[in-house]
């Protein structure tokens, strides 16, 4: 596909340090990871030292061992959900791992209800056999030691986990089974995500609830409380993104740059701002995109709406356009032709306000991002 100019790539945003590869795949580490090595090494420390009769540093020890377990058990958990998907053809971007465990970012979604499935489910499976080998080994250990104890924890958490994820919720694992299910039912991608995201709020209500259910009944620590309503909140707040993109989806294929684009009307270089907007303004469209040319009559920059709205009207009529324009070099370029979900990735690579749009060689168009927003979430209020 080939492009008028090629703007300069912005650096992907990372979720976090990089610190790798595991098996091809980058390894990306949050910075609340911090929080949730210090909550569960202090709460591990002190169940050890009370189990154990251990000293106060050694309890530490311990609890901070336990959370690289923990951490690897997640690992292996984002892995299963990794390399199946690359067995399928979908490529993986990065697994990271953050405050509530970990996730694993795909460079598209699952061609069909089936994958969907196995993907899905990949992880908790992983997570089943890591308890299976834990309880094993809880068994074979002699009780009362820190082996016994390590391979206690670690079952609980992995058994923990794996029926967690097995919820039927979105943004759990058992919710996009969930999704391929109803998908496969019915055929549309869109309602079984919608689906599952609605289950999946029951489930962080159902969540809230029991945590402090625990709390009133000490059957939690107190010191835990805030991490659990944090996981319920951020059930919610997936479960909510779920459902919005599953609406956005549906749209996609209303995404028409030929008409979505705002016409342009090309100005001379070195022309007043106050006569470069009559000359819009007096012009069969009004709300056109005003475009400076070279004196070879190329275009070459874009006028900053902004940035003219916000001169004086006095000073418009001895400042030159191109003041308030922005190079087209600088900005990201989308053929006409360019369906949905293409114009959605150019927009998530090149995140802007603006956007080229070109016919071969010529400048046809401005999109606007508030544009495709309204046309995407026709409901949403936007900021203007």
């Amino acid at each position: 596909m080939e492009q008028t100019r090629r703007p300069r790539r912005r650096p992907d945003p990372r979720p976090g340090l990089t610190v790798g590869r595991v098996l091809g795949v980058p390894l990306h580490l949050n910075g609340s990871m911090v929080l949730l090595t210090l909550l569960v090494t202090v709460l591990y420390a002190e169940f050890a030292r009370r189990q154990l009769d251990l000293s106060q540093l050694a309890g530490y020890l311990i609890g901070f061992g336990f959370v690289v377990s923990l951490l690897g058990s997640v690992l292996l958990h984002e892995l299963g959900h990794a390399l199946t998907a690359r067995r399928y053809g979908i490529g993986v971007r990065g697994i990271t791992l953050e405050l509530l465990g970990g996730y694993t970012e795909m460079d598209r979604d699952a061609p069909s209800p089936r994958v969907d499935l196995l993907v899905s489910l990949a992880g908790p499976a992983v997570s089943a056999a890591l308890g299976a080998l834990a309880v094993a080994a809880t068994l074979a250990l002699p009780d009362g030691t820190l082996a016994n104890q390590l391979a206690f924890q670690l079952a609980v958490s992995n058994v923990i986990v794996a029926v967690f994820n097995s919820l039927p919720g979105l943004p759990l694992d058992g919710g996009r089974a969930l999704r391929a299910a109803v998908w496969a039912a019915t055929g549309d991608r869109h309602r079984g995500t919608e689906v599952a995201g609605w289950v999946g709020r029951a489930v962080a209500v159902g969540t809230a609830a029991l945590v402090l259910l625990f709390t009133l009944t000490r059957d939690l620590a107190p010191l835990a409380l805030p991490l659990m309503l944090l996981v319920a909140f951020t059930l919610w707040r997936g479960a909510g993104q779920s459902i919005r993109m599953a609406r956005v989806s549906r749209r996609l294929p209303l995404i028409d740059l030929s008409r979505l684009s705002r016409p342009v009307l090309t100005v001379p270089t070195g022309i007043p701002l106050a006569e470069a907007q009559r000359r819009r303004d007096d012009g069969a469209a009004p709300h056109a995109a005003l475009v400076v040319t070279d004196s070879a009559g190329r275009p070459v920059a874009l006028v900053d709406p902004a940035a003219a709205d916000a001169v004086p009207a006095a000073r418009r009529p001895w400042l030159a356009v191109d003041a308030v324009a922005r190079s087209l070099a600088d900005l990201p370029a989308m053929p006409v032709g360019l369906d949905g979900e293409r114009v959605m990735e150019t927009v998530r690579t090149h995140p802007g306000a603006q956007y080229v749009v070109t016919s071969g060689e010529d400048v046809v168009g401005i999109l606007h991002i508030a544009d495709l927003a309204q046309l995407l979430e026709p409901q949403r209020k936007m900021n203007t």
